[in-house]
């Protein structure tokens, strides 16, 4: 059976960092070999703690920006992109977050391009245990927004507009 390389984004508020790392550390058999997209302190005390207890592997983390610094558009470009296939974000539900509006961007990502999206570490443990997780036949259906790009295309908007500003433009003069 072919092996699957998963691209994982793992993202984590600063309550869940330690959660997660033993989330990481109790299921890092299964993590090797797929491909990681981390926020930068969350990844940072990952990559040291896989280190740790696989000094042997080679672990392929992309570590970005700390999440309030910009990390989380940096994962929320890679899931537009079509980089990430699971995102593992634990969040902190009593924690008001100076950066909520980013993690409601990463939630509405996660839900436009249908990617597996688990906020705590319930569902990670049944996303990872799943057959699915590692079933190289296994591929998301990826949303066609045809139809939402292209609602402009035979609509006569900027040549509407033009005409009003230049009408606009004489009124004035």
């Amino acid at each position: 059976m072919k092996k699957v390389v998963r691209r994982i984004g793992l993202v984590a508020h600063d309550a869940m960092k330690a959660d997660m790392i033993e989330w990481v550390l109790w299921n890092s058999e299964k993590l090797i070999g797929h491909k990681f997209y981390c926020t930068g302190t969350t990844g940072t005390l990952i990559k040291k703690a896989l280190s740790e207890k696989h000094p042997d592997i080679e672990w392929d983390i992309t570590l970005l920006k700390s999440g309030p610094l910009g990390g989380d558009q940096q994962i929320g470009s890679r899931i537009v992109e079509g980089e990430i296939d699971y995102l593992f974000f634990f969040t902190d539900p009593m924690t008001l977050q100076p950066h909520d509006t980013d993690v409601k961007a990463l939630t509405r990502l996660a839900g436009v391009e249908n990617i597996v999206f688990c906020c705590n570490r319930s569902t990670a443990d049944h996303i990872i245990t799943s057959p699915l997780f590692l079933d190289p036949t296994y591929e998301r259906n990826r949303p066609d927004y045809t139809n939402y790009a292209n609602r402009f295309k035979n609509k006569e908007i900027v040549s509407d507009v033009v005409q009003r500003v230049e009408k606009k433009r004489k009124g004035k003069k």
